[in-house]
């Protein structure tokens, strides 16, 4: 799923090998997904941008964007985006499928679900999108102490650390993810109440949120999180399926996997005890 460092490495990734590359085909919903969410019909995607340049990428939270002169292409965090070269054979199954004058392209897939919206600038009020858009990201200086103390003290005391973090969008682009390592960084557990916890939680908490966010940003995303190559990054997860079963590497205690607020949480249950 792409979150904040997958985003940024997935934006920086199109910019540098389709920026300035003139769409010339488009697939798009050839191979029906339920939950492969588009902009209208998808029908309409060749017309609306074929023919049209790529001017630039941003990351946008856990989304990534390509301005196409007027109109725009949004990528949401469930979205599989991979390259494809000239030549290469297409793949039988996809949700999008663009393809650039010089042979290039890329082609997005849906797992569990995602959504693919072309739209005309200034054109999209998807409330996802506009927080995305308006909220700063904890890589910026805008997301300092003052404004992680303001998210903290309008949540309700039996608030747990999860969804403080990654219900609501309160802090776009920060999921189920990468909620895990940071969590276990600031040795605090994803079941704890907010209301149990004082400001010297909070406060290491915020440092968590941003140390971390920026080192599995720099290391190009999670382990477990695949680029435009088809590569994993390069920041080793501590807490997630791809160590579990598996060991604190603080205390030595087996790691713990729980259902929790629609996905798995992984902690350590010495170092991340709850509190409520």
């Amino acid at each position: 799923m792409l979150e904040i460092p997958e985003s940024r490495r997935l934006a920086k990734q199109l910019a540098q090998t389709f920026t300035g590359k003139t769409i010339v085909r488009v697939w798009a919903s050839a191979s029906p997904h339920r939950f492969a969410f588009f902009n209208g019909d998808p029908a309409d995607y060749p017309a609306l941008l074929e023919g049209r340049s790529v001017t630039s990428t941003v990351s946008l939270a856990g989304q990534v964007e390509l301005a196409l002169e007027q109109m725009r292409l949004l990528f949401g965090d469930g979205v599989n985006l991979r390259m494809l070269s000239p030549g290469e054979r297409r793949p039988a199954k996809h949700q999008l499928l663009v393809e650039f004058s010089d042979g290039f392209g890329f082609y997005g897939t849906v797992s569990m679900y995602g959504g693919l919206w072309a739209f005309r600038e200034g054109e999209n009020d998807n409330p996802y999108y506009l927080a995305a858009k308006e909220k700063p990201s904890p890589l910026t200086a805008a997301f300092d102490a003052d404004y992680f103390a303001g998210i903290w003290q309008a949540a309700k005391p039996t608030l747990s650390v999860k969804a403080l973090l990654a219900a609501e969008q309160r802090i776009p682009g920060l999921g189920n993810g990468v909620l895990q390592d940071i969590l276990f960084a600031a040795r605090l557990n994803p079941q704890s109440h907010v209301g149990a916890l004082d400001r010297t939680d909070r406060d290491r908490l915020f440092s968590c949120v941003r140390q971390v966010l920026r080192e599995m940003t720099e290391a190009g995303g999670r382990d477990t999180e695949r680029g435009l190559f088809g590569e994993p990054g390069c920041y080793h997860t501590k807490m997630s399926a791809k160590n579990y079963p598996g060991f604190c590497p603080v205390c030595g205690a087996p790691v713990v996997r729980k259902a929790f607020l629609g996905g798995n949480v992984y902690f350590c249950p010495k170092c991340q005890p709850v509190q409520k």
